[in-house]
Parts: structure tokens; C-alpha cells; sequence
């Protein structure tokens, strides 16, 4: 097995390791791991809708991903965690952003409703694993 090497997401990541000191994926051989994803911009502000929030959790995915060289089509676990229950907008956006970022497969996914998250204005955290073929 190889050394871990960890990675930051330029931008909000850096924020993260020298605010909190961790960092936003892990990569072992060809496996990479993420921390979870919030919906916030580099300024760590998060969008008004929840739809727009849950997006934008996913190019965070995204870019995370980027930076260890994997991507979403790399991705077949997903742990979603939620605050404020299910309403019917959450797996509606879920499943549409599955299919836009995973057309040719459909990973397995956990998904869990929480209390709170890491941020008070947080509504959704994603992370997942990936294996780069």
C-alpha cells in the first residue's frame, strides 16, 4: 500500500486547513476519499435556496475530487447528510445531479438526516469515495 497523500481545494480549502487543520481528500493507491462538501462559495457563504445549495455541494465535490485527480465518474460511494428533514426538492435535486454528473453509472448512497452540520447555515454535506481505474 502506498503512503496517503492529502490534498486542499484551492480556496475554501485552505481556509479549512489553517482555520481547522484538515484537509478536503485523501488518496491511497487508487482510492480517494473526500471530507464533506458543503454548499458554500470561497467566502464560505451559502446560496438562499436549498436546490442551488445541494449544486453547489457537488462542483465542491467536484473540485475536491479535481485535486487528487479523480472526478464524479470515478465516484461509487456517496454519504449525503441533511438538515431539515426530506422534503421532496432534496432527492429530486439529488437524483437530477446523479444523473448530470454520473450518466454512465449509479454509485451506492447513504443518505442521512442530521441536526446540524459544521456550519449553522448548512443544509447539506456530501462526501464520497472514489476509485480511479
Amino acid at each position: 500500500m502506498s503512503k496517503p497523500e492529502f490534498f486542499v481545494t484551492p480556496g475554501y480549502g485552505n481556509k479549512f486547513l489553517d482555520s481547522l487543520h484538515y484537509s478536503q481528500a485523501v488518496k491511497i493507491d487508487n482510492r480517494v476519499e473526500t471530507s464533506g462538501q458543503g454548499g458554500w462559495n470561497d467566502d464560505l457563504q451559502f446560496p438562499e435556496s436549498l436546490e442551488d445549495e445541494i449544486a453547489q455541494a457537488f462542483k465542491n465535490v467536484e473540485r475536491t475530487l479535481a485535486t487528487a485527480g479523480a472526478s464524479w465518474a470515478d465516484v461509487v460511494h456517496v454519504n449525503s447528510y441533511h438538515v431539515g428533514g426530506f422534503p421532496a426538492e432534496v432527492n429530486e435535486t439529488m437524483a437530477k445531479l446523479y444523473r448530470q454528473y454520473m450518466p454512465d453509472h449509479a454509485p451506492i448512497w447513504t443518505e442521512l438526516g442530521v441536526e446540524a452540520l459544521g456550519h449553522p447555515a448548512m443544509r447539506i454535506e456530501i462526501r464520497v469515495t472514489a476509485i480511479i481505474p
